[in-house]
């Protein structure tokens, strides 16, 4: 097979060989400036903007766009060059590929013999495509199988995606179900001639999947080329753009990429201004049920003393915000679900006790200043699991972009305590908040614990998530045009980590441009 694949690729040049090395397309922080810019103003950069109104709910759903054509047409390569050409984070690439069923005994037989018909409508697991991109399209959390292609079988690991502002669809019967291509924005059929196709995909089974020559002229004949006349050429008539030549047509393609700008930028119009909703609405009202202050005795109000006072050394400021930290996890502990147990003491007697009743308890810290409360966490809870979310404030905004998260595996099960050290307005809690429903937490199992707050952001929090536990050590009632809780505690990581706070800090992110 190794000899068929270098005779093959003489024939026909690989793919991206002659290309520059790929750009990066990660969710992750980048330090560079913003990416997408209008002739008028930057729109974006690379955080992603929230993704939800002051309510708490989403305010646009992702972009999706469907990328259907033959079997080797370019589907794959048209994707990447519109996700490099686009140059924004928070895409997502979805391979139908993914999605095979899984096959029974006598059809892994078949398939082993090249007498499998993978290029049937039949082969795909429609039901999941279409509940995954529903939920990806609503901005939650997703898992994706892993197929094989060796053994013809889905591993048993599977990816998780998560957080998308455009998402790209792309498969032979991308076109092929009703349901499906209502979740569609934008259709392209991705046209190359069949000869290449063929050439390409021959190259493609013989290097990458293991098969022989023989093999694959067989499926060829025997399913993919009847499959392509019968189920993907029509589906050619349902599409908004035909690319021609696929990946060789670049005037095609900037014509797409202009296209998902002017989405992208009507997305973040709709998201510019967030902190300021939240500071104008939900005010002047009772302070919510969901919240729970620690009693303010007199040596928890001798802490905040030390802690709040600008004189406090480095030192005594991090002793004191310590024993804070303990007081208010404790205090949370005590707010879980507990049911009645019976035990015997060493003295054979019984003693009617509570125990946790929930199956257990994961913390996520805000960086940077939250992971400082993870050690407080660490010291009740044994063999706690910890998380990070990372958010960061745009400095052309002024609004919270979440730049990076990442949380336990099957947390939506768990009580989440959720940890940052001051909230103002609460938009960094708010878009904490918001990854955590959207990876299946339930909202009354989130705790958001911080060391002070000010009235505005407990009001907005819990104006959108009624039944998150708001739990704090001190409410101050005031925040200024800057966003800074007064009389407040400064700003707390710079505090705490002894570094230098910008100018412009404001208490919800507490100078998380580390």
């Amino acid at each position: 097979s190794n000899s068929s694949a270098e005779s093959l690729d003489r024939l026909y040049p690989a793919v991206g060989s002659t290309k520059p090395p790929r750009k990066r397309t990660t969710s992750q922080c980048k330090s560079e400036p913003p990416l997408l810019r209008t002739s008028k103003r930057t729109i974006y950069t690379a955080g992603r903007p929230p993704w939800y109104n002051e309510h708490g709910t989403q305010s646009k759903e992702a972009f999706v766009i469907g990328l259907g054509g033959g079997s080797a047409s370019g589907k794959t390569t048209v994707a990447t060059m519109i996700i490099e050409a686009l140059d924004v984070p928070w895409v997502v690439l979805l391979s139908m590929d993914s999605f095979y069923k899984v096959l029974t005994k006598q059809q892994q037989e078949q398939a082993a013999s090249n007498d499998f018909n993978f290029d049937h409508p039949d082969a795909f697991d429609f039901d999941l495509i279409i509940a995954t991109l529903k939920k990806l399209k609503q901005g939650k959390s997703v898992k994706i199988p892993i197929y094989d292609f060796t053994t013809h079988s889905r591993k048993k690991e599977w990816k998780t995606l998560y957080g998308a502002n455009v998402i790209i669809f792309e498969g032979i019967m991308a076109f092929a179900d009703k349901e499906l291509l209502k979740l569609l924005d934008l259709k392209i059929f991705v046209d190359t001639d069949s000869d290449i196709r063929l050439v390409r995909r021959l190259r493609r089974d013989i290097s990458e999947r293991g098969r022989d020559i023989e093999g694959v002229i067989k499926q060829y004949n025997k399913f993919v080329k009847p499959a392509f006349d019968q189920y993907i050429q029509p589906t050619m008539r349902l599409a908004d753009i035909v690319v021609p030549r696929g990946s060789g047509n670049t005037v095609a393609i900037d014509l797409i990429v202009q296209h998902v700008h002017s989405q992208l930028e009507e997305i973040l119009t709709m998201s510019l201004l967030f902190r300021a909703a939240l500071a104008s609405a939900h005010q002047c009202h009772p302070l919510p049920q969901t919240l729970s202050v620690l009693k303010s005795t007199p040596q928890v109000r001798g802490m905040h003393t030390i802690i709040r006072n600008k004189e406090t050394s480095r030192d005594e400021f991090i002793f004191y915000s310590k024993r804070l930290m303990r007081l208010l996890i404790e205090h949370a502990l005590s707010l879980l679900p507990f049911q009645s147990c019976t035990v015997q003491t060493p003295q054979g007697q019984d003693y009617e006790g509570r125990t946790y009743s929930g199956k257990q308890i994961t913390g996520v810290s805000i960086l940077r200043a939250g992971e400082t409360m993870e050690p407080a966490l660490r010291a009740v809870c044994k063999d706690v699991r910890i998380g990070t979310i990372l958010i960061q404030t745009n400095c052309n905004t002024g609004e919270p972009e979440l730049h990076y998260l990442r949380l336990p595996k099957d947390i939506s099960e768990d009580h989440v305590i959720l940890m940052d050290c001051t909230v103002s307005t609460g938009a960094a809690a708010m878009m904490a908040v918001r990854v955590l429903l959207d990876h299946d937490v339930p909202e009354d199992k989130i705790f958001l614990l911080s060391l002070l707050m000010a009235e505005m952001g407990v009001h907005s929090v819990a104006y959108a998530f009624p039944r998150v536990k708001i739990i704090t050590t001190a409410v101050d009632k005031k925040v200024n045009d800057l966003f800074r809780i007064i009389p407040g505690i400064g700003n707390f990581g710079d505090r705490y980590f002894g570094t230098d706070a910008p100018p412009d800090w404001s208490d919800d992110e507490d100078a998380l441009s580390t």
